[in-house]
């Protein structure tokens, strides 16, 4: 038997506008940062720019997983295109992996021998993108509570506008001591910044893609919970995986004890308790009197139901 969800996509247009109003704003001044960077001479721009372009990419994934996933399931794939979101993240991930170095290999060249550091411009452009940092985290405040795409894409500007402080540090000191290195210890600081949130990034895109139980999730509290409740003698296969980043799933067999008597009710004891407890909606759980390793298929009675977002 399958239960079926009905969900509003009031939310999730809301969510769509103001992440296009974001990703047009990032965007545009990415464009902008790697041109004044560039002519400024400044690696801590540059830096910074590669930062945000973590912020468009995030932008653009999120928004990607909203209309993909809107398509609907088919025979090929048969749990839709959720699986896009995360392969989008793993290659942002090792992207980023490449500008970072590439930007700690050029600072480490530029200290060894400073270059003259427009510091006007590069101060100009450090407040023009703080002020679009916080334009950005006012259009994706509304919804992060409710969707964990934009949470992440809010998040990602949230430290960008830290970056952009850090540039504008730079740019004082620059100009107050003269110091040409500083530009380049910025641009370090931006990128050891990146580095341990693109492997943050990257491990929990493979956690997803290899199936592992997704974080939060403590499977040992799952089983425990399992076997708590009234009729459950003992469980096997059991499974917690991710299909994205926030739909999860499980599949558990489930041994009654000999008291049991009504399968169904037990059924939904399991289910009520998997999304009470863990917030897990879609399950698929079989229910059996004997572990189906030892029962023939004449005396092992089973019951299967799964629930589907």
């Amino acid at each position: 038997m399958a239960a079926g969800h009905s969900h509003s996509h009031a939310g999730s247009n809301t969510n769509e506008r103001s992440l296009w109003l974001a990703l047009g704003l990032t965007s545009t001044f990415l464009v902008i940062e790697v041109i004044a960077g560039i002519w400024s001479n400044s690696l801590a721009l540059l830096s910074d720019a590669a930062h945000m372009f973590t912020d468009t990419t995030a932008l653009a994934i999120s928004l990607a997983a909203i209309r993909i996933g809107r398509r609907a399931a088919d025979k090929r794939r048969t749990f839709g295109y959720y699986r896009f979101e995360i392969l989008a993240a793993a290659f942002n991930a090792l992207l980023l992996f490449g500008v970072a170095g590439y930007i700690l290999y050029e600072a480490y060249m530029r200290l060894k021998n400073p270059p003259e550091i427009a510091s006007g411009t590069m101060l100009i452009v450090a407040i023009a993108g703080l002020v679009i940092n916080l334009m950005s985290m006012k259009l994706l405040a509304g919804g992060k509570e409710g969707s964990l795409n934009v949470k992440g894409a809010y998040l990602e500007v949230w430290s960008d506008m830290l970056g952009s402080v850090g540039v504008i540090v730079g740019a004082l000191l620059i100009r107050w001591t003269e110091a040409q290195w500083i530009d380049s210890a910025i641009a370090v600081l931006i990128g050891l910044w990146v580095i341990p949130r693109t492997w943050i990034l990257l491990k929990a895109s493979l956690n997803v893609l290899l199936e592992g139980v997704p974080d939060g999730i403590d499977l040992s509290e799952v089983d425990k919970e399992i076997r708590s409740i009234p009729g459950v003698d003992n469980l096997h296969d059991l499974h917690v995986w991710a299909i994205t980043s926030d739909k999860i799933s499980l599949s558990v067999h489930v041994v009654c004890d000999g008291d049991a008597r009504d399968f169904q009710d037990l059924l939904q004891s399991v289910r009520r308790r998997l999304a009470d407890k863990f917030e897990i909606h879609h399950s698929t759980v079989q229910v059996e009197r004997t572990p189906c390793e030892q029962a023939g298929e004449s005396d092992n009675h089973v019951f299967a139901e799964g629930a589907k977002d």
